[in-house]
């Protein structure tokens, strides 16, 4: 023990990390690099072994491409591809071209079909000609399948391994055949029935089964006309259904009402974290970023960010041609200036709360278009109330300022901008989601910059009135 630090060995650290201790993750990453700059290939044999793939995936991340696929290639083929699944598609690519040939076909074939088809879909048309004839016949077809459909729908989303019941079978028939699938499927949980077209029919609890008479046929015990999606079907809008009725998944039918694939509950989880970021990105006025922050270059950064930027920047030339216009009023009364960063500071804060209230509930589909007015009014008391409230921290201010009559204007305008700010904020994505433009558009900056040009209108307006000042 030095200085009150802890000094550990990498054997030590990597025993920890064993243990679940992830909390030191630059400690662990130094003493993976250590210990393959060292072949200690023992210690580092036994780490994997214990860690979860996710747990893994989280080093690579931090690893340079040699020793990420170093690490990699430590690792049986099945828990290969579940660490593999967890990377992002830039570092999945990144790793596609630093893996041994042979090791990336048997890596593709171990992923599951959904992971497997969206890797495949980025690979480079180069590398894809070169591995699709290495693969199996079933998987190829599969893979050009599956990466056949537009991005963000239920179809791109989906997995074909799912496990199927003919309505004749009997329980004990169905059991059987289920003990022989299950390997290759990705949840026998819940299975779909169909009919000899391949038309969904029903669906079957795994539990409902055991507990069957052996006799007992799967059209009696089947539930009829289960949820389903059809391909076309919004990502997020088949993430929602899977949340709304708690399905483990989803089934995907295609125009002929045929079974083609199942969404997942883990798949829709990840949408749901997908949309989330883009919602978030979009509320602080980004572009879409496809790859973590941590691995995104500075000219994506860049490209991402530049374009808000610069409209927020004429955006915000409002308030000062608003300041300019009022500019007699400001030179009699100067005190006015010590309140405007206060009050249109308190109108922009008060639109972004309405507006990512409103974002997220439009989003998650707690309100709809219909619902405008009805918001409209509640928001119209609660903003009132708010504008009262911070209208009576204010004045204390304004009367030691300058007196009443600043504490007037101070006061009044404090209401109005926030009545006003918050209304912006509410309306805003309701008008975009009604042009059919993501909501999310609506960003915090923008409602912002709205707020902040109202703000300075209306306060120098309020002032030239109350205070009997001079007119432009």
């Amino acid at each position: 023990m030095t200085m009150g630090v802890e000094v550990l060995t990498d054997q030590e650290i990597l025993a920890s990390a064993r243990k679940g201790g992830h909390r030191h993750i630059v400690r662990v990453v130094q003493a993976v690099k250590e210990a393959l700059r060292q072949g200690e290939t023992a210690l580092l044999d036994g780490f994997l072994q214990e860690e979860h793939p996710a747990d893994i995936a989280l080093l690579i991340k931090r690893l340079e491409p040699s020793e990420a696929t170093e690490l990699l290639l430590r690792l049986d083929p099945t828990k290969r591809a579940e660490t593999f699944s967890q990377l992002s598609g830039r570092r999945q690519r990144l790793l596609s071209q630093e893996l041994p040939r042979p090791v990336l076909v048997g890596l593709i074939s171990d992923l599951k079909a959904d992971r497997r088809a969206d890797f495949f879909k980025h690979l480079p048309e180069k590398l894809r000609e070169t591995l699709l004839p290495a693969l199996a016949q079933a998987k190829r077809e599969d893979i050009r399948r599956l990466a056949s459909y537009a991005e963000e729908t239920a179809g791109a989303l989906m997995t074909s391994e799912y496990a199927v019941l003919a309505p004749h079978l009997t329980a004990r028939q169905a059991l059987e055949r289920l003990r022989h699938e299950a390997p290759d499927k990705e949840t026998i949980y819940r299975t779909y029935v169909v009919d000899e077209q391949r038309r969904l029919i029903g669906s079957l609890r795994l539990q409902t089964l055991i507990l069957a008479a052996p006799q007992a046929t799967i059209a009696d015990l089947m539930e009829r006309n289960p949820k389903r999606a059809h391909v076309n079907d919004d990502q997020e809008e088949v993430a929602r259904q899977i949340a709304r009725y708690d399905l483990i998944a989803l089934p995907v039918v295609d125009d002929a009402g045929r079974l083609v694939g199942i969404v997942t509950h883990d798949d829709a989880v990840d949408v749901v974290h997908q949309e989330a970021t883009e919602d978030m990105h979009k509320v602080g006025s980004l572009g879409r970023i496809t790859t973590s922050v941590r691995e995104a270059g500075i000219g994506l950064l860049y490209r991402r960010r530049i374009v808000w930027l610069v409209v927020l920047i004429f955006g915000n030339l409002l308030s000062g041609a608003g300041i300019a216009f009022f500019e007699d009023t400001i030179a009699a009364y100067i005190g006015l200036v010590f309140f405007l960063p206060l009050l249109v500071g308190s109108g922009g804060n008060a639109g972004s709360q309405a507006a990512t209230l409103m974002v997220r509930a439009l989003a998650t589909g707690e309100v709809v278009l219909r619902d405008w007015s009805r918001m409209l009014g509640r928001e119209l008391l609660v903003a009132g109330l708010l504008g009262l409230t911070m209208a009576l921290a204010v004045s204390g201010i304004g009367l030691l300022r300058g007196g009443p009559e600043l504490a007037l204007v101070v006061s009044a305008t404090m209401v109005l901008i926030v009545l006003i700010g918050s209304l912006i904020g509410l309306s805003l994505p309701f008008l975009l989601n009604r042009l059919n433009v993501d909501p999310a558009t609506a960003s915090a900056p923008l409602v912002t910059s709205l707020c902040d040009a109202v703000g300075v209108a209306l306060y120098f307006g309020m002032a030239t009135v109350l205070l009997g000042l001079p007119s432009v």
